[in-house]
């Protein structure tokens, strides 16, 4: 699908960007980067972030931002292929900073695509990173009514320390399903929002403008070189920081929900795939393992890996707008591009925590999130 060997990626400082910049480099293609060295990612001085670091010097850098005309324009010189990675993340954050996400994640991509159908271009190739968020609660089963897509979970009930999802129609709890492309499309958050928003609008211009595009609904992503100090996104991190910190870790509900946790090398892997392969074109895909980890078992792995004296403390709080459950159906990407996660959740857990052990400890932000969570209503 793509003869290009010039691609932009947008957020190509952060931690999917970065790791894929280097593999890309490393396949022999030119590489520019457009990145504004966040503050929540990168730390108070961009110059000493790991990530920054890894990608300084090897690509063609530019400092600015997707909310800025003026950056795209410059960053898509020469280019024939864009992977768009650039978004504000995090479902709790989201929920009160509306306007930001709104403005990077959906006006940023507006942007871009305005400058594809109004300006002279080379661009052959578009892949937007989207999200599991996009499917709310995603698919489960129900005994009576088969295949359902849950509400979002209710106040009251989490209130009372039920937190199972509950079937739409009759209110019995129902069983976890793996999530398809096919999938009802109902986000919970703003951030799920904006990520839907992204997909479409990339889905439907490239139909428009005859460009290949492909949107990857990623799951959570995680591995070496991941942000330790943002307390928003990646619960590995968080409580990895807690560990190094020698604080308590604090596990939401009753620590059995769960997520399909995918190491940074698969993820970049299904983003080259997309970019190679004729079939992924007009197509969007479900990236993860097929696998789902509950929270308690993340917290007590790492736990044991740190040898930690560290409490888990299963706490009964909640965040309104969370999710239960969620893991991805491979069949799609894996018939159609030949993707297979090849990092298992042990393998991946032993390679982050190896390289958590080697990085300075980072100032633990959590209990300020959850206050400013709290303070929002949010939190209970």
């Amino acid at each position: 699908m793509n003869t290009s060997k010039k691609i932009l990626i947008t957020g190509g400082a952060g931690f999917i960007g970065s790791n894929l910049a280097l593999k890309l480099l490393d396949d022999g293609y030119h590489v520019t980067v457009l990145d504004n060295l966040s503050k929540q990612i990168h730390g108070e001085d961009y110059s000493q972030s790991p990530l920054y670091l890894s990608i300084r010097d090897k690509v063609e850098f530019i400092r600015g931002s997707v909310q800025n005309r003026d950056d795209w324009i410059k960053a898509l010189e020469g280019v024939d292929a864009v992977v768009h990675l650039a978004a504000e993340t995090g479902t709790g954050q989201s929920m009160y900073e509306v306007e930001n996400y709104t403005d990077v994640n959906v006006k940023g991509t507006s942007i871009f695509l305005d400058i594809l159908a109004n300006q002279p271009h080379g661009i052959k190739t578009m892949v937007v990173a989207s999200s599991r968020s996009i499917y709310g609660e995603g698919k489960y089963k129900c005994s009576t009514h088969g295949d359902v897509y849950p509400i979002e979970r209710k106040d009251d009930d989490m209130s009372k320390g039920d937190f199972e999802v509950k079937c739409p129609v009759c209110g019995e709890n129902v069983v976890l399903m793996a999530t398809d492309e096919d999938s009802k499309i109902h986000p919970s958050s703003i951030y799920g929002i904006t990520k839907q928003v992204q997909e479409q609008m990339f889905m439907v211009m490239g139909k428009s403008l005859n460009i290949d595009a492909v949107a990857l609904r990623f799951q959570n992503v995680y591995g070496a070189g991941q942000s330790l100090s943002n307390p928003y996104t990646g619960i590995l991190s968080i409580f990895s920081t807690r560990i190094m910190n020698g604080n308590d870790i604090n596990v939401f509900e009753d620590g059995l929900e769960s997520r399909d946790f995918v190491y940074i090398d698969d993820v970049v892997d299904s983003i080259i795939l997309s970019l190679s392969n004729k079939k992924a074109a007009g197509n969007v895909y479900g990236v993860g393992t097929g696998e789902c980890i509950d929270v308690l078992t993340v917290a007590s792995t790492l736990k044991e890996i740190y040898q930690s004296d560290s409490n888990i403390v299963i706490s009964g709080n909640y965040r309104l707008g969370d999710i239960r459950h969620n893991y991805a159906d491979l069949t799609k990407i894996k018939s159609e591009l030949g993707f297979e996660p090849k990092v298992s959740f042990a393998e991946g857990m032993k390679h982050f925590t190896t390289w958590v052990k080697k990085q300075a400890i980072q100032t633990d932000l959590y209990d300020e999130s959850i206050k400013e969570m709290k303070s929002k209503g949010l939190y209970k």
